[in-house]
């Protein structure tokens, strides 16, 4: 088993030690947009005596809601609409059904982007090397993640996250006596193909993701500078792809699709560049690469 170490300037605030907080259910259609609706009306919903009638599921079911809404960053600690979610969710939103898949590429990249709330999620996606795994595999690579922090989490929390993690992206649904189990079926995020399953294996699909869109992967590239770049308006490639927290570990991308898709997007925005500079790839960007983010993914939903 392969594993780096938190290896960045902002690693130490990276990730927060959270673990199971799920109520052991992974985010289910609708939940996300009714989270955000529900606590943009009302911030104390989620604390009501009556949540489970105004949301319309079980009392487990609503801290559920409460958890996915704030860790994909679309609501804050407070149950406040951010910015992210006001753009993507909001009345004039990008894209306020998720009717788009890549709207569900840009949660999976909020869930995991500092500071992410899933810490197993974090560990999997960033840390955690193995292109084939079991599931005796994470859970053993986790053991050994949680000696970062100063926190000692019980065994059964680490279960409970791989269980929902397999659940939530795996593309075929995990069997049981070679029938589905039913909590796998109803999860959007087993549309971004990042895991297949094969009996007791799993195995990361490195390749390209015909739902996952070049602007998603520019902008995204952007944001990711805007943090990891220390102030310079270069980043190489290989950080995109291999850095902890990069979008190539977080959409599990090749050189060949990250290099394609910026130069995609480059054709509508002149001002990224990608360069080749003594046998290092760059790509290059102007002063506020979060804004010119934000303007590569209005133009995509605008267009659609």
């Amino acid at each position: 088993m392969i594993q780096t170490s938190l290896n960045f300037k902002y690693s130490e605030n990276a990730v927060n030690p959270i673990f199971a907080n799920h109520e052991t259910f992974h985010p289910r259609f609708g939940w996300l947009k009714k989270g955000f609706d529900t606590a943009n009306k009302n911030p104390d919903i989620f604390s009501q005596d009556d949540a489970p009638v105004r949301l319309g599921v079980g009392k487990n079911m609503v801290r559920a809601i409460r958890y996915w809404s704030s860790a994909f960053k679309i609501i804050d600690k407070n149950n406040l609409p951010t910015r992210f979610g006001e753009k993507l969710l909001g009345n004039n939103g990008w894209d306020t059904y998720l009717e788009d898949p890549a709207s569900l590429w840009l949660l999976h990249w909020n869930l995991l982007k500092p500071t992410c709330d899933a810490a197993a999620w974090y560990y999997i996606f960033n840390v955690f090397r193995d292109l084939d795994f079991t599931k005796e595999d994470i859970l053993a690579g986790l053991k050994d993640y949680i000696n970062n922090f100063n926190k000692t989490i019980a065994e059964s929390s680490f279960i409970k996250d791989v269980n929902c993690i397999l659940r939530m992206y795996a593309t075929q649904d995990l069997m049981r006596d070679n029938s589905p189990v039913e909590d796998s079926i109803d999860c959007p995020f087993n549309e971004l193909g990042l895991i297949r399953h094969f009996g007791k294996n799993y195995q990361f699909k490195i390749a390209a993701k015909a739902n996952l869109p070049p602007s998603v992967i520019v902008a995204t590239c952007l944001e990711y500078a805007s943090w990891a770049s220390q102030g310079r308006q270069t980043i190489n490639i290989p950080s995109l792809l291999y850095d902890e927290g990069s979008p190539g570990m977080v959409f599990k991308l090749t050189e060949s699709i990250l290099c394609a898709a910026i130069e995609t997007v480059s054709k509508e925005f002149d001002t990224i560049v990608l360069s080749d500079t003594a046998g290092l790839i760059q790509l290059s960007f102007p002063d506020s690469p979060e804004i010119l983010a934000e303007e590569i993914l209005d133009k995509y939903y605008n267009s659609k």
